[in-house]
């Protein structure tokens, strides 16, 4: 099988369903873009498996089949991503162990787990989507990894923060709650929702709700963003993209907690260009 095509199958796969990080993607050289599509395609098959119909036994022994490729117990030399992904194992140091976490943290949306405090939520947070920042990290290299790696830790746990906030509407018509039961006590909020998806909570309740989480999203973007002066230029630039348009959408979350509730929102494809664009010039400068 060629290793080109299977690179070509993984960036169409970045192209076609992952957005908000094509952007920063295309700010690295080649070969590093190369081998971080190879990382978020199986990530996102990770993904759609969880969030995929049919029986939760039949899900979670699909993911107990990622691993066992992962691990060379199943066979994967024909599956074109696992292609793109060992050879890029070869030629940059990815963790690809941090595959287990992600694969833990998606078994837990399918068993339908939910999280009593914020700890509890953050140990999630770390396993879907820390376990991409540390997979990310073994593509971008830092001169001191065991001080890049918790902020690259951090800095999923912020995205997946965001993430939740972005989705509470979506997630609860689902019949998923991430928010940590200790919150939602806090405020006073339930987040049941009638069948059209309206949340019963009185509106400033949530909106005090969201705000607070909004704020500690903030304050793993801070740590997070730590580590990109530990970072070459263009994968600075790359991650700075990827953190701002999340920053971004967090900032606009916390403006108008009503809207975010009421639907989706997203930035538009003008205003992530101009993400990457002050990101690059950010890091052409040095700083």
């Amino acid at each position: 099988m060629c290793v080109d095509e299977a690179y070509r199958h993984c960036e169409q796969i970045m192209r076609s369903q992952a957005r908000n990080f094509s952007f920063g993607l295309r700010l690295l050289p080649a070969p590093k873009r190369r081998a971080l599509s190879a990382v978020y395609a199986l990530a996102r098959r990770i993904d759609d498996i969880a969030d995929g119909e049919g029986p939760a036994g039949r899900r979670l022994a699909r993911l107990s089949a990622i691993g066992a490729m992962l691990d060379g117990t199943a066979p994967a030399r024909h599956d074109l991503v696992l292609v793109a992904l060992f050879e890029a194992a070869r030629r940059y140091p990815i963790p690809l162990a941090a595959f287990a976490d992600l694969v833990d943290g998606c078994a837990a949306d399918v068993r339908g787990s939910t999280y009593a405090t914020f700890d509890d939520l953050a140990g999630y947070c770390r396993c879907v989507a820390g376990s991409i920042g540390r997979l990310s990290l073994g593509v971008f290299g830092a001169e001191d990894m065991e001080a890049a790696t918790p902020l690259a830790d951090a800095l999923g746990v912020a995205l997946q923060i965001t993430n939740i906030l972005r989705d509470l509407r979506e997630d609860r018509m689902a019949k998923r709650v991430y928010l940590p039961a200790h919150d939602l006590e806090r405020f006073g909020c339930t987040l049941d929702v009638d069948a059209y998806g309206r949340f019963s909570d009185p509106p400033e309740r949530l909106a005090g709700l969201v705000r607070f989480e909004a704020d500690r999203a903030r304050d793993w973007f801070a740590t997070g963003m730590r580590l990109l002066p530990m970072l070459d230029a263009r994968s600075a630039a790359c991650t700075a993209t990827m953190a701002g348009i999340y920053q971004c959408l967090l900032d606009r979350i916390a403006a108008d907690p009503g809207r975010a509730l009421a639907s989706r929102m997203s930035l538009t494809t003008r205003e992530k260009s101009m993400v990457a664009v002050r990101a690059l010039a950010r890091a052409r400068r040095g700083s």
